[in-house]
C-alpha cells in the first residue's frame, strides 16, 4: 500500500497507536517515512508514553539503536491508516494536545545526561517496567546494549539494578526486596545497604555465601558517585565547611559504606562466625563482582579510605567476638591474618603454629600501642580515627596477635579468656587480676592434657611464662623493649612457684627435681624452694581422705618431702614437723574415730582443730579399752607437739625454744595420762586407773615438783631464778577422780594381789588414798581443801574398815586361846589354832597379839582431826620429804611404768622402820601416805590456820 500523504498531527496519531500495539516494524517503517515529524525526542516521548511495559526488552532495543541512529532498517510494510483516514487537521490537533506525552527528563535526572535523550528514555523507560510491570530482570536486557553509550547507564545498571537484581531475583528470592528500583535509589544510603544485606548470614550454618553477598552486593552499590559525599554536592559542602570553619571527616565520605563496617562489627558481637566469614571470604570494596558489565573504578582518595576502614573494622570485629573458646580465637587469628595480608604485612602463621614456635613481640613494635591510656579503646569507638588499637599498622596487628596468642593459651588450659579480656589484662597491667588468672591457669594445666608427659608439662611451662613478657625478655636488645604481657606485672618467681606447686601436685616429683634443684640455673631460691615444697606438702595433707601415710594425699606429702634431698634435709624443723604430723595422723588412723555425726575424721581436722589433743579423748570414747594402749595415746600426743598443732593458740614469737616444747611434751603426756585414767573409770577399770596414777603420773610430776635449785649465797655468782612449775591442770584432777571412785557391783576385780590386802574393801580404799596423796602433789594451793576434805573421808572409811577388819581378827585370836570358834568349832589340844581366814578376808597370822598390843594398835589407829593434822605435818615437814621420796621408790610402781613389783609393795601396806626394843617394828602404809601428803599441805592448808610456814617462808627455808 504506498504511503498516504498525512498532516503531522495524523502522524502523530498513528504512531502512538503502533506504538501502543507493540507494532515495533510498522513503526520503524513509519519514522522511516516521517522523520521530520518523528524526530528523536518525539518518537522517544511516545514509546516512553504507549509503548507497552510488559513487552520484553529485546522487541524494542534494536528500535532504540535505530533512532539513536537515526537510521531505520523497517521493511516496507501495510500500515492501517482507517483510524485517522477520516479526520480533518483540526481534529487531528485536538487529538494530539490529548496525548500529554511523557517528558524524558525529570527533577532527579543525571546532570550529565541532559542533553542525550537516548540515555534519558533508558533510565526512564527502566524506571517504568520496574514500577509499573514489576519486570526487574528484564532491565539488563535493555540497558546492557547501551552500557558504553552513557556512563549513567553503566552506574545504574551495575551499583543499582544489579545488586537490587540479584538480591531479589538470584540471592533470596523467597525473601525479596518489596521497593521498586526507584524507590531504592532514592533511600538513605545507610537503608539502602540494611536492605541489601538483611538476609546476608542469617541461614543458620550456611555462611559460604556471606563472602558472595558483599562482594555481589555491597561491592557494586559502592559504584556510584551519589553514595560519595566527597563528589555529590561538593560544591555546596565546601560552602558550608567554609562557613563552619572545619572540613568534612573521613568518616563522612561514605556513609553507606559506614552502615557496612557497621554491620560487619555488629555481626561480630552477636554473631562472629558471619563476621570471621565476612573478613575471610571477602578482600574488601576492591573485590567487587561487577557482573561482567564493564570495570569502574574510585578515585585514589576513595580507594584508600575504603581500605583502610576495612582493616580497621576487620581489627575491631576480633575485638568484639564475645565467645571465649578455641573456635572463636581460631575465627580472631584469621581476621588478624587477612587484615595483614590486606596491608601487605609479614605473613603470619596459623595459631596452632605461632603458639607452637612462641615467636617474641617485641616493645620496638608495640611498645606505645601496649599502654594503659589506650584500654579505653577496648570497649570505645572501635571505629573511630583515633582508636589506636585499631589503626591499620603493624603495630595494631602485632598486639592484636599477642592478645589473640594469649588468650588462646588461657582458652585451651580451661580458663576461658576473649580476646578483650586478654587486653585488659595487658593494658591495665592490674596486678591482683593478672594473679588470679595465672593462679587459675596453672591450676588447670594440671587438670589437663596428659599428667604423666614431662613433655606437655615442660611446654605448659614455657607457655606460662611467654605469657608475661611476650618472650621479649630474652630476645630484646635492651630492657626498655620489653613487653609487658598478659601476666607482665607478676614476678617471674611466682609463676615459678606457681608452677612447681602444679608439678608437685601432680606427681612429677623428678621433672620438678630437675627444674628447681639440680638445675645449674636455679629459677627460684633454697628458701623460697623449701617454702614452696612444705606448702605444697601441707597442702596434700590437708585434701588427704585417708589417714594411712602409705596412701592417698599422705602419701603425696611424704613423699614431696622426700622428693628433694638436696633441698629438704631431715634435720629442718619444718620437716621434722610434717614427719610429726604424719605419724600422728597415721596412728589416729588405727582407731574407730567420727568428730561430727555421719562425718568421718580425715586429715586436716588435726590442722584445723583448735584443741588437737581433745580428739584423744574422742577416741577413748569410741573405742572401748583403747585406754589399755596408753603409751600409743601417749606418743600420738607427742607427735601432735612436735607436729607444732598445740603452739596456735600460744602467744610466742616463731619456732618454740627446746625448753617450751619440753614443757608442751609435758603436758600432752600428763594430759593424755588423765585422758585415760577418766576413760578407764567410766569403764569400771579402777585397778587400770589407779596404776596409771601411782606409776605414770607420779613419774611424771617428778621433775615438776624437783625443788629449785639456788647458787651458793657466798659466792659472786648471780642467784639462779627457780624454775616456774608447769601449769598442770589435768594430773590432780585425774588423780582426784580416781581417789573419789566408789566400787560398784561393775568394777573390774584385780587380776592378782601381790603382797596387798586380802580384803578387798581395804585394798580399794588405801589405792584411793594414794590416789588423793598424789592428787595433794600435784594440785595447787587453791584447790587443796578439796582434796583434803576427799582424804579425810576416805580415811575416815578406811579407819572404820581397818577396826572392822580387827575386831574380826581378834575374834580368830580369841577362838585360838581357847574360845569357841565361828560356828560351834573346837580347837586343838595343847592350844595350837587352826589357821583360818577370818570371815571379813583379813590376814593370815601366827598367834595372836595380848590384847594390850591390841589396843595400842587401836589407839595408833584412832583418826586424826584436820587441826591435829596440819599441826603434826608443820613439825615433821623435813623428814616428810624423806619418806615421801622413800614412798615413791618402794611403793611408786603399777600397772604402768613403775613395774610390778614396786606395785605390789605398794599395795602391801607395811615397810620396815625401827621399833621400841631396836627390832623391826610394822609401819603403817597410810600413815606415811598421811606424812607425805601432809608434807605438802605445809605450803598448801596449813598455813591458812597458822599450823605452818606460808609457802614464800618455806620456800626461802629450804
Amino acid at each position: 500500500m504506498a504511503a498516504l500523504v498525512l498532516s503531522a498531527p495524523k502522524v502523530l496519531l498513528v504512531a502512538v497507536e503502533l506504538a501502543a500495539k507493540a507494532d515495533i516494524d510498522s513503526l520503524s517503517y513509519l519514522a522511516a517515512q516521517h522523520g521530520s515529524v518523528l524526530r528523536k525526542d518525539v518518537l522517544l516521548r511516545i514509546l516512553l508514553t504507549y509503548l507497552p511495559e510488559t513487552l520484553q526488552s529485546e522487541h524494542y532495543v534494536s528500535f532504540i539503536e535505530e533512532v539513536e541512529e537515526g537510521v531505520y532498517h523497517g521493511k516496507d510494510v501495510d500500515i492501517d491508516y482507517a483510524a485517522v483516514e477520516k479526520l480533518s487537521d483540526e481534529e487531528a490537533a485536538r487529538k494530539v494536545r490529548k496525548l500529554h506525552l511523557l517528558p524524558l527528563s525529570w527533577p532527579d535526572a543525571p546532570p550529565d545526561a541532559s542533553e542525550d535523550f537516548t540515555t534519558l528514555f533508558l533510565i526512564r523507560r527502566a524506571y517504568k517496567v520496574d514500577d509499573e510491570a514489576g519486570l526487574l530482570d528484564e532491565l539488563p536486557g535493555l540497558l546492557v546494549p547501551f552500557l558504553d553509550h552513557s556512563p549513567c547507564i553503566r552506574s545504574l545498571m551495575i551499583s543499582a539494578i544489579l545488586p537490587l537484581l540479584r538480591r531479589n531475583c538470584e540471592y533470596y528470592p523467597a525473601q525479596p526486596i518489596p521497593q521498586t528500583l526507584s524507590a531504592f535509589e532514592h533511600f538513605p544510603d545507610r537503608a539502602a545497604v540494611s536492605l541489601l544485606l538483611s538476609e546476608t548470614g542469617t541461614r543458620g550454618d550456611d555462611y559460604v555465601t556471606i563472602g558472595r553477598d558483599l562482594r555481589g552486593l555491597v561491592g557494586p552499590w559502592l559504584y556510584n558517585e551519589k553514595h560519595w559525599k566527597s563528589r555529590a554536592g561538593e560544591r555546596g559542602r565546601r560552602a558550608s565547611s567554609t562557613t563552619a570553619g572545619a572540613s568534612s571527616t573521613e568518616g563522612s565520605l561514605c556513609p553507606g559504606w559506614e552502615q557496612v563496617l557497621e554491620w560487619l562489627t555488629m555481626q561480630a558481637s552477636k554473631s562472629w562466625r558471619v563476621a570471621v566469614c565476612a573478613v575471610d571470604q571477602w578482600d574488601g570494596p576492591r573485590d567487587a563482582d561487577l557482573g561482567g558489565y564493564g570495570v569502574m573504578w574510585l578515585n585514589d582518595q576513595e580507594q584508600e579510605h575504603l581500605a583502610r576502614t576495612y582493616a580497621r573494622a576487620a581489627l575491631a570485629s576480633a575485638y568484639l567476638i564475645p565467645e571465649a573458646s578455641i573456635e572463636a580465637l581460631s575465627g580472631a587469628h584469621t581476621i588478624v591474618t587477612k587484615v595483614v595480608k590486606l596491608l601487605d604485612q609479614d605473613p603470619t602463621p596459623p595459631l596452632q603454629s605461632a603458639a607452637s614456635m612462641l615467636s617474641p613481640i617485641l616493645g620496638q613494635d608495640i611498645g606505645h600501642v601496649l599502654s594503659a591510656r589506650n584500654a579505653t579503646y577496648l570497649r570505645n569507638d572501635l571505629l573511630g580515627e583515633s582508636n589506636i588499637l585499631t589503626s591499620p599498622t603493624k603495630p595494631a596487628t602485632q598486639l592484636l596477635h599477642g592478645l589473640i596468642l594469649s588468650a588462646f593459651f588461657l582458652t585451651r588450659s580451661g580458663s576461658p579468656c576473649t580476646v578483650r579480656r586478654a587486653g585488659e589484662l595487658a593494658l591495665l597491667q592490674d596486678e591482683r587480676e593478672q594473679k588470679a588468672e595465672a593462679v587459675k591457669l596453672i591450676h588447670n594445666i594440671g587438670g589437663n592434657g596428659s599428667k604423666s608427659d614431662d613433655k606437655y608439662w615442660i611446654k605448659a611451662r614455657n607457655e606460662v611464662l611467654w605469657l608475661r613478657d611476650w618472650g621479649s625478655e630474652e630476645d630484646s636488645p635492651s630492657p626498655e623493649y620489653q613487653v609487658k604481657g598478659v601476666f607482665g606485672q607478676l614476678k617471674k618467681e611466682f609463676l615459678e612457684v606457681e608452677i612447681l606447686k602444679a608439678l608437685l601436685a601432680n606427681t612429677r616429683y623428678s621433672l620438678a627435681r630437675s627444674l628447681y634443684e639440680d638445675s645449674p640455673d636455679l629459677p627460684l631460691p633454697k628458701k623460697v624452694l623449701q617454702d614452696t615444697i612444705f606448702a605444697a606438702a601441707l597442702n596434700a595433707f590437708d585434701n588427704a581422705s585417708n589417714p594411712n601415710r602409705t596412701r592417698g594425699g599422705l602419701k603425696k606429702c611424704d613423699d614431696m618431702i622426700k622428693a628433694f634431698p638436696q633441698t629438704i634435709e631431715k634435720s629442718l624443723p619444718a620437716t621434722r614437723r610434717i614427719e610429726a604430723l604424719l605419724k600422728a595422723t597415721h596412728s589416729l588412723g588405727e582407731y574407730r574415730l567420727v568428730l561430727k555425726q555421719g562425718e568421718p575424721f580425715t586429715p586436716v581436722v588435726l590442722r584445723v582443730h583448735a584443741d588437737p589433743i581433745s580428739i584423744i579423748g574422742k577416741i577413748l570414747e569410741q573405742n572401748p579399752k583403747s585406754y589399755t594402749r596408753i603409751q600409743d595415746l601417749v606418743d600420738l600426743g607427742t607427735y601432735l607437739v612436735e607436729a607444732g598443732l598445740t603452739v596456735r593458740d600460744k602467744p610466742r614469737q616463731g619456732t618454740p625454744t627446746a625448753e617450751e616444747q619440753t614443757d608442751d611434751l609435758s603436758i600432752a603426756e600428763r594430759r593424755v595420762t588423765a585422758m585415760c585414767i577418766d576413760a578407764a573409770l567410766s569403764e569400771d577399770d579402777f585397778e587400770t586407773a589407779y596404776s596409771y596414777v601411782v606409776g605414770r603420773l607420779s613419774a611424771i610430776n617428778e621433775p615438776a615438783r624437783a625443788p629449785p635449785r639456788r647458787t651458793s649465797q657466798r659466792g659472786p655468782g648471780p642467784t639462779a631464778s627457780p624454775p616456774a612449775r608447769i601449769a598442770d591442770d589435768y594430773s590432780w584432777k585425774a588423780a582426784l577422780q580416781a581417789g573419789k571412785y566408789r566400787r560398784t557391783a561393775r568394777t573390774l576385780r584385780p587380776t592378782h594381789l601381790g603382797t596387798a590386802s586380802a580384803n578387798p574393801d581395804i585394798r580399794h580404799l588405801e589405792q584411793r588414798a594414794e590416789c588423793l596423796a598424789a592428787a595433794l602433789r600435784a594440785a595447787p594451793a587453791p584447790t587443796l581443801q578439796e582434796i583434803v576434805n576427799a582424804f579425810r573421808r576416805c580415811e575416815e572409811e578406811l579407819d572404820a574398815a581397818v577396826k572392822a577388819d580387827a575386831e574380826r581378827e581378834r575374834a580368830w585370836d580369841a577362838a585360838g586361846d581357847g574360845l569357841l570358834l565361828p560356828g560351834g568349832a573346837t580347837p586343838m589340844p595343847g592350844g595350837f589354832g587352826v589357821e583360818h581366814r577370818p570371815p571379813g578376808g583379813g590376814p593370815r597370822g601366827g598367834p595372836s597379839s595380848s590384847s594390850s598390843s591390841s589396843r595400842q594398835q587401836q589407839a595408833e589407829e584412832a583418826p586424826m582431826s584436820l587441826f591435829d593434822l596440819s599441826r603434826a605435818s608443820v613439825r615433821s615437814a623435813q623428814r616428810n620429804l624423806t619418806a615421801l621420796s622413800g614412798l615413791r621408790h618402794t611403793g611408786g610402781g603399777g600397772a604402768g611404768k613403775g613395774g610390778d613389783e614396786g606395785s605390789a609393795m605398794a599395795s602391801s601396806g607395811e615397810l620396815e622402820g625401827d621399833g621400841e626394843d631396836g627390832g623391826p617394828k610394822r609401819a603403817r602404809k597410810r600413815d606415811q601416805l598421811r606424812e607425805a601428803a601432809m608434807g605438802t599441805l605445809v605450803s598448801g592448808v596449813g598455813w591458812l590456820i597458822n599450823a605452818g610456814p606460808t609457802p614464800s617462808e618455806r620456800h626461802d627455808s629450804e
